[in-house]
């Protein structure tokens, strides 16, 4: 029997929840169509609530998290992959209530499947993950609601996070002027090499909430964050403006009005990347692996081992990462 690595956290007699490397067998994991020898994965901001004991993302203890997995087909049952296949898989259960990637085997349903795109590593693929995903699906829907790179400015809230340092770096290769919004005063020069031609300080994002409109400021914008800084952003678009939206690491609510809709006609735009249909994703995959592809991949990310990812964890919940974090498990 097949055994092999993986991170695993369980719920300790005291409440709390403990991430360790253990010992597992491929008889360990759950039924699925295809068995993955996992090559790279990525830590998101979900991998790490997962790991803290979240039951928002994660039901049941133990666990082993990872919504990003990229690795080589072991075995298959379907026709549609074969052994030595190079594939990658994001989001839908994996590493919610799925076993996940922080693990040197996976196995999973075909349909959460694609093959690697020709124009990415294994190693690219999961440097980009599931946040590369997101910020291509934000600045897509951007482009596809009117922007373009002559409107004016476009702002990245949490610019230094996953998501957010990935946006800056596309829309800067795709020429955009961005502001990058950050409340890591150190992380300014990581930002600019990223592209961002302006820094802003978070915490001036939240002045103005109890107005009702703001003076016009940003072309449109990619924001990670959630909470009132959402709404204040939407107050200040340009007319016709908008701003995909994507996360919620600043909270899931905020004031709002229909004012800036009305008056100035923005749009709100609502981005999912993990129970999005399987073909959209394969799309996008490929404009990242071409036309998109970033030069810069690897100067957004630096690499753990599986043994070093809780530290990574903690360091991410406390607020202290920055870009991209790469779980090598070869």
């Amino acid at each position: 029997m097949t055994s092999f690595q993986a991170l695993v956290v369980s719920e300790q007699a005291d409440g709390r929840f403990e991430a360790q490397v253990q010992t597992r067998t491929v008889a360990d994991l759950p039924a699925g169509e295809v068995l993955i020898r996992v090559q790279y994965s990525s830590l998101n901001y979900k991998d790490a609530l997962s790991a803290s004991g979240n039951r928002g993302v994660t039901k049941l203890y133990p666990h082993t998290p990872g919504i990003d997995a990229a690795g080589i087909v072991e075995q298959s049952s379907v026709s549609e992959f074969a052994a030595g296949d190079e594939v990658i898989v994001t989001g839908y259960d994996l590493g919610m209530n799925t076993s996940g990637g922080f693990a040197q085997y996976i196995r999973v349903p075909a349909a959460w499947l694609l093959k690697r795109p020709q124009g990415l590593s294994l190693r690219e693929a999961m440097l980009l993950g599931t946040a590369g995903l997101t910020a291509a699906l934000c600045v897509a829907k951007l482009e596809q609601a009117g922007l373009t790179p002559d409107a004016g400015t476009v702002l990245v809230t949490g610019a230094t996070g996953g998501v957010g340092s990935i946006a800056v770096a596309l829309l800067a290769s795709l020429g955009y002027q961005v502001a990058a919004a950050t409340g890591k005063a150190e992380q300014a020069e990581f930002l600019k090499r990223l592209g961002a031609t302006q820094i802003v300080n978070r915490s001036s994002l939240l002045d103005g909430t109890d107005k009702a409109m703001l003076k016009p400021q940003w072309a449109g914008a990619v924001d990670t964050v959630g909470g009132d800084i959402l709404f204040n952003v939407v107050k200040a678009l340009h007319y016709g403006g908008s701003l995909a939206c994507c996360g919620l690491t600043a909270g899931v609510a905020f004031n709002a009005s229909v004012l800036p809709f009305i008056l100035r006609g923005v749009n709100l735009l609502g981005v999912d990347s993990v129970e999005l249909p399987l073909v959209v994703k394969a799309s996008m995959w490929d404009k990242l692996s071409l036309q998109w592809k970033l030069s810069n991949l690897e100067s957004l990310a630096h690499e753990v081992t599986l043994a070093q990812l809780p530290a990574a964890i903690e360091q991410m919940l406390a607020a202290k990462t920055s870009g991209r974090i790469l779980v090598n498990l070869t």
